[in-house]
């Protein structure tokens, strides 16, 4: 659901530049607005987690979500709609690390890999709604009927933590979520066949200065900044073109129907799921294979987008889908950060630490989405009617994506030679 409604503008984008009268750039200021909600709160959210619990902070995140998008779905005019999109940033920042919390706490270390790219891959099933699925509710049932049946949807969602997530197996056995007692052999039992999980922080009020050092302590690891950079680097191509400009660059300037650009947006998000699979399989135990893994991320990205940004004219069927597939590595390139962060700190710094890593790719899509929007209208390819000055206009624009890379990929490198003296 978090990432169904961090994605809910990818088909809606011309459609929200009708409605509230605005350009690229201003559509692009709902996402940034919303990205950099989402960045900022990661080390907050990620502190409370490691104080209050990730049920609690699970339930807050949808509720808050609930009511941004029932205000995205009533208002009509920019102001407003600017502040609902960062209320949903908001609520989508409790959400995923919360979730990475609880499968720290519920799974042995040999298996979290493999879960972390799993939870990343049912989350992509969201951005399979976003798109061809969403676009049609909003052809069939317009505007308000559509977000106020997301609002409603985060609303039933809390019946998973409020009856099925526990924060520690140990929580679990202590209440049944069907409210029945197990009795001392069930729990034995259970106990007995239950995988050994990862040990469980201990539940204190912390001081500003235990806080200030579990920050100071989680950032002094050069894994944790690697796992930052990872994720800054590997995520953010994908995200911008599958949250915002993939639509519009698809049918403004490569000339595909609007069918034909949800459906390759939808091939991305399918990708994306089987990729994430697969980099959990092949990272399960090899941590040596982490970065490797992630720089291959970032020059398959560089190759195809430069294909198609090179292409004389628009750019063949084939040339797109394979940019669409590279694309598709990133969600799962991403999570690779995570991983490498978490090997070098302790439990309790868990939430701490996923938050700053998870910081990176919002980051990166915060600086990007309205930088292309800038680039865009600066070019004048949004008002012209010339073919080849909207595709002009848009290929401009997509390279700013190589600025990044290049930063991203420089600190990744140079993160893993101080690593390696370290080691």
């Amino acid at each position: 659901m978090a990432v169904f409604n961090r994605g809910s503008l990818a088909v809606a984008g011309l459609l929200a530049e009708r409605r509230f009268s605005i350009g690229a750039s201003a559509l692009s200021t709902f996402t940034m607005l919303q990205l950099l909600v989402y960045a900022g709160m990661q080390i907050p959210v990620g502190l409370l987690i490691d104080r209050l619990g990730p049920r609690r902070l699970l339930m807050s995140g949808l509720i808050v979500m609930c009511a941004a998008q029932a205000c995205f779905a009533t208002v009509t005019s920019f102001g407003p709609a600017l502040a609902a999109r960062a209320l949903l940033g908001c609520g989508d920042a409790m959400i995923f690390i919360s979730v990475l919390r609880i499968v720290a706490s519920w799974f042995p270390l040999s298996r979290i890999t493999l879960v972390t790219q799993l939870t990343a891959l049912c989350g992509m099933a969201g951005g399979i709604a976003s798109t061809w699925p969403l676009g049609w509710s909003l052809r069939t049932f317009g505007w308000t009927a559509t977000f106020c049946a997301a609002a409603f949807c985060c609303v039933a969602l809390l019946a998973l933590p409020l009856l099925v997530i526990r924060d520690r197996p140990h929580d679990a056995q202590l209440h049944d979520p069907l409210g029945a007692s197990p009795t001392s052999s069930q729990s034995a039992a259970a106990a007995a066949s239950a995988p050994t999980p990862a040990p469980a922080p201990a539940q204190r009020t912390p001081t500003f200065a235990t806080i200030r050092a579990q920050m100071r302590a989680g950032w002094a690891q050069p894994a944790t900044r690697q796992g930052l950079w990872v994720h800054f680097t590997t995520g953010f191509p994908g995200s911008v073109f599958s949250m915002l400009w993939g639509f519009p660059f698809l049918v403004q300037a490569e000339g595909l129907t609007a069918a034909a650009a949800s459906a390759l947006l939808t091939l991305l998000i399918c990708a994306g799921m089987a990729c994430s699979f697969l980099f959990g399989r092949m990272l399960g135990g090899r941590p040596r294979l982490q970065v490797p893994l992630a720089l291959s991320v970032v020059a398959v990205t560089a190759t195809c987008l430069t294909i198609v940004l090179l292409w004389p004219g628009r750019a063949p069927i084939w040339a797109l889908i394979m940019l669409v597939l590279a694309f598709a590595t990133n969600g799962a390139g991403s999570m690779i950060g995570f991983d490498i962060a978490r090997t070098a700190n302790p439990p309790e710094r868990l939430g701490t630490v996923s938050g700053m890593v998870n910081v990176g790719a919002f980051v990166a899509s915060a600086i990007t989405l309205p930088a292309i929007g800038w680039l865009l209208d600066s070019s004048g390819a949004t008002r012209s009617a010339s073919t080849g000055t909207v595709l002009a206009g848009y290929k401009f624009a997509f390279a700013f994506t190589y600025v990044l890379l290049a930063v991203g990929t420089f600190q990744i490198i140079r993160l893993r030679a101080r690593l390696a003296i370290v080691r």
